[in-house]
């Protein structure tokens, strides 16, 4: 049984969490959802580098972790290319697998991205996207309030379904394809689905198969996977929204602050 470590900024990498245990469900996960500074999109792309070494740190180091999945897309932008270089584990984010999605399946060649301001500001679907076909044409659309919204555990209602509404106003009617380009906005998709009839990309499920792909699989005497939570903000909150969208309860988990 392999640890694999997972990390977002809260509760938005169960996204990925539950693709991975889908693909390798034979596996020990260590996830960090670092929700006392969520979101961090909000923050200087200095200050994600410094949480997002913090808890990669914590997990490679201290939990002896076999891969790392950055499943953050703000995060992946910022400091990917650094832990990479500073780990001798592989380490996965989520933009390169959601960008090679779009492309694919793109028939206009018009892709939109839905992501956190410093996600958009840092242009990183944007410039991997053009990596893959300099002809395509790419929108972002920062949302700087669905993360805060998904972390306190969203409701139907109609004021959120207005805030989904005016967003995606924003989308050209040329655009053929959007990108879930934070891993909070896969937890709300079957709302945003009722206000976007293309195709929608979701990162969580293409980083989980490159993971798959990075470490193989390997037959395993377990039956089920082990899963163990640090949480560093609110952990009835984190547990709450985390196991609605998981399915399953969430028992190991612990208050962990970082220092």
């Amino acid at each position: 049984m392999r640890k694999i470590g997972v990390f977002d900024s809260g509760v938005g990498g169960i996204s990925v969490l539950k693709e991975l245990l889908k693909e390798l469900p034979n596996e020990k996960y260590i996830y960090f959802g670092d929700s006392l500074h969520a979101p961090y999109g909000d923050r200087s792309i200095d200050e994600i580098r410094e949480l997002c070494m913090k808890v990669s740190d914590f997990l490679v180091y201290e939990k002896k972790v076999d891969i790392l999945v950055i499943a953050c897309n703000t995060a992946t932008g910022a400091a990917m290319h650094i832990m990479q270089e500073k780990y001798n584990i592989p380490v996965v984010g989520v933009v390169s697998p959601g960008a090679k999605e779009a492309k694919k399946i793109s028939k206009k060649n018009y892709i939109t991205i839905l992501a956190t301001p410093a996600t958009v500001k840092m242009g990183v679907y944007k410039k991997e996207l053009l990596k893959l076909d300099s002809d395509l044409v790419v929108q972002e659309i920062p949302c700087p309030y669905f993360v805060k919204m998904i972390e306190d555990g969203w409701t139907e209602n109609e004021k959120n379904n207005n805030m989904i509404c005016n967003y995606l106003g924003f989308v050209s009617k040329k655009s053929d394809t959007l990108i879930l380009g934070c891993t909070h906005y896969p937890l709300i998709k079957k709302y945003i689905e009722k206000f976007y009839h293309g195709n929608i990309v979701d990162p969580a499920k293409e980083t989980a198969k490159e993971v798959k792909m990075k470490i193989g699989e390997q037959s395993s005497e377990y039956l089920n996977s082990e899963i163990e939570f640090f949480v560093s903000g609110d952990l009835d909150k984190f547990k709450k929204v985390s196991e609605d969208f998981l399915e399953r309860d969430i028992e190991n988990i612990h208050k962990k602050i970082l220092k």
